[in-house]
């Protein structure tokens, strides 16, 4: 699988999300690799009818939490799963934990991708039950090296450790070889961000991306 992080990005903002979020479907369909974006919470609504993630939720319930992203809102509004502590958005293991909990006491359906920098990381996370965990060490992400290439043995290693949950790897993930190599370390997919949606040719490259899982 390869999760698709808009960001805030113009090309991942809005109606023009909304085109990409097509281009994902219309690859998915082709390749038979399950592609799933990753928007802005602002953006769910527009997508709904699209396998989405939001970007983050908080730790809240109903009430006043003014510029929060309510849980319950982005389930209401379609999204399938949420993002939770990525690099740019770091919260602490205990309101990983409790997000966590809030989450599947809402919808246990709804899925949840936890991103960590370590081993150690993990360890800590992986206590709290995410339906995904997405390897992405700081140094390497939007660079020119991808993890996969510049620690495969961290990557094996982390997956040996946690067999428990599916492992993505992100952080530097351009090419098709380095999607093959975090699939030979035995990843279950990828998330990919800033080399997708600053290319010229969206689709292209994401089809490209896919070309990796055929055997």
């Amino acid at each position: 699988m390869i999760f698709v992080n808009f960001k805030t990005y113009q090309k991942g903002t809005g109606k023009l999300a909304l085109f990409l979020a097509k281009s994902c479907l219309e690859v998915e369909k082709e390749t038979g690799v399950k592609i799933i974006p990753v928007v802005q919470a602002v953006d769910i609504n527009l997508l709904k009818d699209f396998n989405v993630f939001t970007q983050h939720v908080d730790d809240i319930s109903f009430g006043p939490n003014t510029g929060k992203i309510l849980p319950q809102a982005v389930i209401e509004a379609g999204a399938k799963g949420t993002l939770l502590n990525h690099s740019e958005s770091k919260i602490p293991f205990q309101v990983i934990g409790s997000t966590i909990q809030k989450i599947k006491a809402l919808d246990n359906n709804f899925k949840v991708l936890v991103c960590c920098e370590s081993i150690d990381e993990a360890q800590e996370i992986v206590e709290f039950k995410p339906d995904f965990l997405a390897y992405e060490p700081l140094e390497l992400i939007g660079g020119d090296i991808s993890v996969s290439k510049a620690k495969p043995e961290v990557i094996s290693e982390f997956i040996k450790m946690i067999e428990e949950i599916p492992i993505l790897v992100g952080a530097g993930i351009r090419t098709k070889d380095d999607v093959k190599k975090a699939i030979e370390l035995k990843a279950q997919g990828v998330l990919v961000s800033s080399d997708l949606l600053l290319a010229k040719d969206f689709k292209k490259e994401l089809k490209e991306l896919t070309l990796a899982f055929k055997k």
